[in-house]
């Protein structure tokens, strides 16, 4: 019979609320269920949680691996993917936090939600630091991955692989944006990170931080005018429905990182590390090519909806740019040194 976690047992502890929290041990049930031998996995079901829906790129790209990782080990190793924090009830701050004591296996989550363990997670939030995804796909693999293995191994966090979530877009119901006065007044729904906030604070914008579960309903209702995401997210989200206008800005990158809880990880078996960091990496550029792929037939699919898709020019980013330099230079100080050069932001 195939070996399960304690995780998944302590996740639903964690989602009834009964955990204390920070700093609790906690004691790995994996073993092995045979001999680690040159020809065969140790027979072993691990669980993933990530925040995402069944249809956005984080859930696809745990289900890649789950099937690449089934595949590869004839299916003596399995991966059980739960989507939108359902062992979390639904809480990425409780799920990242669950991720850290062990409470599941291995997790994907954007690193605006990982920050609450560090802020320094999200240095490539910094406005403008990536012109393309094949930049943040090189800075990425070559310095930054590195980074935030350091950062995360002081939290009990294996990092394994980063994949994008996508460069942020604004939409709104009110009109046009092409020029930073087209921003002021707007009441632009934004996560939590102060990254975010202070950009939009910047363009003289009201950002509001709300669960992103009631941005469509604030929307339909006039509370605010708009939200900002990535292509994807704005289209599984359906915002061209209650939305008439989009510009392509590419103001913020945001990734997910492909997680593991160390005290479990190194409970593994070297055989059996090797093969999920091997599926990782393969199911993480899986990833970034979905989302590189997909976006321009997503843009096209808005514009033949009747959106207004507006795409700036590069004088036109310019202003943008040179209008938030403040907010650049203000986290690029608060970050520091070593972190803007992992991420060769200057």
């Amino acid at each position: 019979m195939k070996q399960r976690t304690a995780g998944i047992i302590l996740a639903m502890v964690l989602a009834a609320g009964m955990l204390s929290g920070c700093g609790k041990e906690t004691t790995s049930a994996l073993t092995s269920a045979g001999t680690d031998t040159k020809d065969t996995y140790q027979e072993i079901e691990l669980v993933m949680a990530v925040n995402g829906t069944d249809i956005q790129i984080d859930t696809k790209v745990a289900k890649k691996f789950s099937e690449l990782v089934s595949e590869a080990s004839d299916g003596k190793v399995t991966v059980a993917v739960f989507p939108n924090d359902q062992l979390a009830g639904g809480n990425a701050t409780k799920g990242i936090e669950m991720i850290a004591v062990g409470g599941v296996d291995l997790a994907a989550y954007a690193t605006s939600v990982i920050s609450v363990l560090d802020g320094q997670m999200s240095i490539a939030t910094i406005p403008w630091s990536f012109d393309d995804y094949a930049e943040a796909r090189k800075v990425i693999d070559e310095t930054g991955g590195d980074y935030y293995a350091k950062l995360l191994e002081s939290k009990g966090i294996t990092y394994l692989g980063s994949f994008h979530n996508g460069f942020r877009q604004i939409s709104n119901s009110s009109h046009e944006v092409r020029k930073p006065e087209d921003v002021q007044g707007l009441k632009i729904r934004v996560p939590g990170s102060e990254v975010y906030m202070d950009f939009f604070r910047e363009l003289k914008a009201d950002p509001i931080s709300m669960s992103w579960s009631e941005v469509f309903t604030a929307i339909q209702q006039g509370a605010i005018d708009g939200q900002e995401n990535g292509v994807s997210i704005t289209d599984s989200a359906k915002m061209y429905e209650i939305q008439d206008y989009l510009t392509l800005w590419n103001y913020t990158y945001e990734n997910d990182l492909f997680l593991a809880n160390t005290q479990i990880w190194n409970s593994l078996e070297p055989k059996t590390q090797e093969l999920l960091r091997e599926k990782a990496k393969e199911a993480c550029d899986w990833g970034r090519d979905q989302v590189e792929e997909e976006e321009a037939q997503i843009v096209q699919k808005f514009r033949d909806g009747g959106m207004t898709v507006t795409e700036l020019t590069d004088e036109e980013l310019e202003v943008f740019k040179e209008a938030v330099q403040p907010v650049r230079e203000k986290f690029m100080d608060k970050y520091g040194e070593e972190a803007c050069a992992a991420f060769q932001i200057d």
